[in-house]
């Protein structure tokens, strides 16, 4: 189960370039996102651009701020094959996924971060995801699978996920681009419940 809300850009206002001042699911915490129609054209990506191959109608993009920031803190299960006693015990495993990506050969880019913290909320541990850049979509618009994963570190209680689409270039786009973002938490073999 993704533990992550909206991380698909579908829910809640949106569907054109305009930027929104709410996400359903986030906390903008700078700039101002939109969430883009995949039909919409006009240099954004497209159906037939790279992307997921189960994309939905829209992604997330940096709107017009020259950094736009979105913020969800995530808790982690209490009980279960993948609660706080399996992570304690070092057996639970995470997986996290995004696809990222930009404009043509401009290196507006995104990059989403997990950050797992104690029950205090101190930071425990740290996965990167991103920016793609510009040669690594081969100058083509689009977005490209980026994916982390490991132990969920003991002590681990909430996970910080954080999207920042950061435009580099000149203009007023800000065409760092995101969609898919998953996290993911599985028992390592021999968990009990």
């Amino acid at each position: 189960m993704n533990l992550v809300v909206n991380g698909d850009a579908e829910s809640g206002p949106g569907g054109t370039a305009e930027p929104v001042g709410t996400v359903t699911g986030w906390r903008v915490v700078q700039g101002a996102p939109a969430l883009v129609a995949y039909a919409l054209g006009g240099g954004y990506p497209t159906a037939a651009d790279p992307g997921p191959a189960r994309r939905g109608s829209r992604f997330f993009s940096g709107g017009t701020s020259p950094r736009t920031a979105l913020l969800q803190d995530v808790a982690l299960p209490a009980t279960g094959t993948t609660g706080h006693a399996a992570v304690d015990a070092g057996r639970v495993r995470y997986a996290v996924s995004a696809w990222l990506g930009g404009y043509a050969s401009q290196e507006d880019g995104a990059r989403l971060s997990v950050e797992f913290r104690d029950g205090r909320g101190t930071p425990v541990a740290l996965s990167v995801l991103g920016p793609v850049t510009a040669a690594e979509r081969q100058g083509r618009t689009g977005l490209l699978e980026r994916a982390a994963g490991s132990l969920v570190p003991p002590g681990a209680r909430t996970a910080r996920v954080l999207l920042v689409l950061t435009r580099t270039g000149g203009g007023t786009s800000n065409d760092g681009y995101a969609d898919g973002i998953t996290l993911t938490l599985t028992a390592a073999p021999g968990v009990r419940t």
